[in-house]
């Protein structure tokens, strides 16, 4: 069956693979559109095979809530390059994957690839897709899901995603100032990646390696070396204080309002609210944090391609 330049462009528009790609596959198929199709998924999982090994350390990182079941997700999709974080279809995509996680709740990233997406096809099958489409690595990293009264923030188009999750009563909970609460929190956390939620949440082997690691400090230095211990003790109680206020999110000096700390801010909120609530746990992903980076020289690259 013979095939026109037009049933290459259709196909394209179809798949969003390559001219030259289409092309192939229709003659391969003998012009048959469906089958043509067919077989680019077929090269797909194979491409996809391929490049899985490439590093994925781009990308973006989404944070959705739905108000109406009080359910968020915050969700970190990978690619090689920071290009495809610009692509509308991969946007979409990271998108629909926190809405899935929002609605069936997946144990782990193997549960949430092995779940329905749209139609008939998974997760996993339309990842596969995009690989092909996109021409790059793709990789579903790690997800959280709170349920609750959840306040999402995104930073940077997709750098950073935060949740914060509130333990409120029935009036705080339906407040604005639950939500503005939430965004500013968020906001906080999205800035100065706070380690702790409060000080009571550092565990005691976290502190006393600490403690030992400011003794080494203080006695290093020749001003303090010959000082009583008493006073050296003294000197790192008052530094684990400013380990809190550099750690801990409700010790932190309010980014807004340097005069007073996160927890102040919250419980004069939770006032204004005219009830009460408390910041029950958060999480910040950052793209690509701890991945590999690609060390690739563009200008090798270019030329590599024009080869």
């Amino acid at each position: 069956m013979a095939f026109t330049a037009k049933d290459v462009q259709t196909l394209r528009e179809k798949t969003g693979v390559g001219m030259m790609d289409c092309k192939k596959a229709l003659t391969e198929a003998n012009g048959d559109m469906d089958k043509a199709i067919e077989i680019l998924r077929e090269k797909g999982l194979a491409a996809a095979a391929k490049k899985s090994s490439r590093i994925a350390a781009e990308g973006l990182v989404y944070a959705y809530v739905d108000s109406d079941k009080k359910v968020g997700a915050v969700v970190e999709v990978n690619s090689e390059t920071d290009f495809v974080a610009k692509n509308a279809d991969f946007q979409a995509f990271v998108k629909k994957l926190a809405e899935i996680i929002v609605e069936i709740n997946p144990a782990d990233v193997a549960t949430l690839l092995d779940a329905q997406y749209e139609g008939n096809m998974s997760v996993t099958d339309v990842l596969r897709e995009k690989i092909l489409v996109i021409g790059e690595n793709l990789s579903i990293r790690r997800f959280v899901r709170y349920e609750g009264n959840v306040v999402s923030y995104i930073h940077g188009g997709g750098r950073i995603g935060v949740l914060v999750r509130f333990d409120a009563d029935e009036k705080a909970a339906a407040s604005e100032e639950l939500q503005e609460c939430g965004k500013d929190i968020a906001m906080q956390i999205a800035a100065l990646s706070s380690t702790y939620l409060n000080k009571e949440s550092v565990s005691a082997e976290v502190i006393e390696k600490e403690k030992g690691i400011l003794v080494a400090q203080i006695k290093i230095d020749p001003k303090n070396s010959n000082k009583p211990e008493q006073i050296i003790n003294k000197m790192v109680e008052g530094r684990i204080n400013k380990f809190y206020e550099n750690n801990c999110l409700l010790q932190q000096a309010f980014v807004k309002n340097g005069d007073i700390k996160v927890e102040q801010y919250v419980q004069d909120m939770a006032k204004k609210a005219g009830g009460s609530m408390t910041v029950a746990e958060f999480v910040r992903f950052e793209k690509g944090e701890g991945l590999q980076k690609r060390e690739d020289n563009f200008a090798d690259e270019v030329a590599g391609m024009i080869k």
